[in-house]
């Protein structure tokens, strides 16, 4: 079989594959790669993985590839490599046939025409893959110029903005979180237009980072990379990327995405200056009143209006379908009174993404100007807020 040339270091194996895996090893390893796999593809070698295994100096290896053609996952694991090699698999029966296996050894052995023998302890199984060659090459990592980056740092600032991401296919450059990176400090951002979620850490050395390095990470990517970063224990990951494409390495798995083209939207002109009016509420409190008004605001809409008034803070709802709710928490408030509209599942987003403990604070300008939510903790190095555009109601 002829196979394409691969632009790295060790050369593609070529051969019937021959190896014995641990289970337990080659299952974590799937469970990675699967999440990337297509599912609906019309290109048939995309529901496959790409096993390739190697035998080096730094020991016995089975390196494990999935791709849907937008991004893709590497990682590998210890094997015995009785023959060097590579093939395709299947991904889904795959994976869901290597979890329904015993703990123990398992060998996977390519045979004639393409078929996978896979056996363990007293089953047999031969599934059939298709040709090494078909599958698409996949970008390898830059050898200079990624940048290193706090793992639980980046954790958390996904976490913190990626509800916020557009779904709206049309409107692409919202489609992803725009990663700013400077010598001292990183940011996220997201919006879909309505609200926007921007949290700065400050106090993170980045070497390599001059001036500021802005990146737009598509939503598939960012989720993929937050899933890499919960399964982790290495502290740091590298980010890198070229013309088309961004490289995460988190340990030993590489996640690769295209890049999203297009200008994201100049947010520091949206971020409020002057919302004077502020209320301070437990994040419980804010959160219980609203998932019990918003059961009766337009299913649409989902709009429910807060009323500020003299240390109170209400929120009501109605709708001609199920009737109406208002509820109050008594909180210190001595501006003038303000009443504002905004969209319920928003604010629950929010409340959500903080973890719905301690405390929140909520500023305010008039009924026509956005809102600002911000956790009330005395965290310094993280600067987290979340805008959001009022209804009329």
């Amino acid at each position: 079989m002829t196979l394409p040339t691969e632009t790295s270091a060790t050369p593609a194996p070529t051969g019937n594959l021959e190896i014995t895996v641990s289970r337990a090893e080659l299952l974590r390893e799937l469970t990675a790669a699967q999440s990337v796999v297509e599912r609906k593809t019309t290109i048939p070698i995309l529901s496959n993985f790409l096993f390739e295994a190697t035998q080096g100096a730094g020991g016995d290896r089975l390196t494990i590839t999935a791709t849907d053609l937008d991004q893709s996952l590497r990682t590998s694991c210890a094997a015995k490599v009785k023959k060097a090699g590579a093939c395709t698999i299947p991904a889904r029966k795959l994976y869901d046939y290597i979890k329904l296996l015993p703990e123990g050894e398992i060998s996977i052995k390519l045979m004639d025409n393409h078929w996978v023998q896979i056996r363990a302890g007293r089953s047999n199984t031969k599934m059939v893959g298709m040709a090494r060659a078909n599958f698409p090459q996949v970008p390898e990592f830059p050898t200079s110029g990624a940048v290193k980056i706090s793992v639980p740092s980046l954790k958390n600032m996904v976490s913190k903005t990626i509800f916020a991401i557009s779904n709206e296919e049309s409107r692409y450059t919202l489609n992803g979180a725009l990663l700013v990176l400077k010598a001292e400090s990183m940011a996220m951002v997201a919006t879909d237009g309505h609200r926007l979620a921007h949290i700065e850490k400050l106090g993170e050395t980045l070497e390599g980072v001059s001036g500021e390095k802005k990146t737009l990470i598509p939503r598939k990517a960012l989720s993929e990379l937050s899933s890499l970063l919960g399964a982790t224990e290495a502290e740091t990951l590298e980010f890198g990327d070229d013309e088309q494409t961004l490289f995460f390495r988190v340990g030993g798995r590489v996640l690769t995405s295209r890049k999203l083209t297009g200008q994201f939207p100049n947010y520091e002109a949206v971020l409020p200056r002057d919302n004077n009016k502020f209320v301070i509420v437990r994040c419980e409190d804010l959160m219980g009143s609203i998932q019990r008004v918003a059961q009766f605001a337009d299913e649409r809409s989902g709009a429910i209006k807060i009323r500020l008034e003299q240390n109170e803070l209400k929120l009501s709802s109605s709708s001609t379908d199920a009737g109406e709710s208002e509820d109050t928490i008594e909180t210190p408030y001595n501006y003038d009174p303000l009443v504002v509209g905004f969209n319920s599942q928003y604010l629950i987003d929010f409340l959500k993404a903080i973890g719905n403990t301690g405390e929140v604070r909520l500023e305010f300008k008039d009924a026509q100007s956005a809102g600002q939510m911000r956790p009330e903790d005395a965290n310094e190095d993280v600067k987290y807020r979340y805008i959001l555009m009022p209804m009329r109601i």
